[in-house]
């Protein structure tokens, strides 16, 4: 049985199909992912199937997330995802899931470094309860 990341807070706030997910287990020490294959699904998609509905048939988008003002920092606030396509950026389609903040600002940092974009690749797909975003964190190593 894997060990999804849900915390205490997202039962009560989202549905459990809707709180997202993600592993600590698939990242270092110094939050890099340890293989290719780890993703991250947002929270909060069911809000946005409109936005996301249009992405179905597109392989991979760009994920564009924004760091924290101080303010938000100080009161732990939501961290929305926008996607960049056809050089444009869309609304909301989902929040990254509550402690997985740092994975995600780490892996911004880490491509910037790089030289890189700083937008995560992500894939938009389908299940049971709706329409879904994976960040593809193993694609930032």
């Amino acid at each position: 049985m894997r060990n999804i990341f849900r915390s205490a807070n997202a039962g009560n706030v989202h549905p459990k199909n809707d709180a997202g997910s993600g592993e600590w287990k698939d990242y270092g020490y110094d939050l890099v992912p340890t293989n290719r294959n780890t993703v991250i699904q947002l929270a909060e998609s069911n809000e946005h199937q409109d936005e996301l509905e249009p992405l179905l048939g597109v392989d991979e988008v760009q994920a564009f997330v924004a760091r924290r003002t101080i303010e938000e920092e100080r009161t732990d606030a939501p961290l929305p995802v926008r996607f960049f396509v056809d050089s444009r950026m869309t609304g909301i389609v989902g929040l990254v899931p509550r402690g997985l903040e740092p994975v995600v600002f780490e892996a911004m940092t880490r491509l910037e470094s790089a030289g890189r974009s700083n937008r995560i690749p992500a894939t938009v797909v389908k299940t049971r309860h709706g329409i879904r975003v994976n960040l593809l964190m193993g694609k930032t190593r």
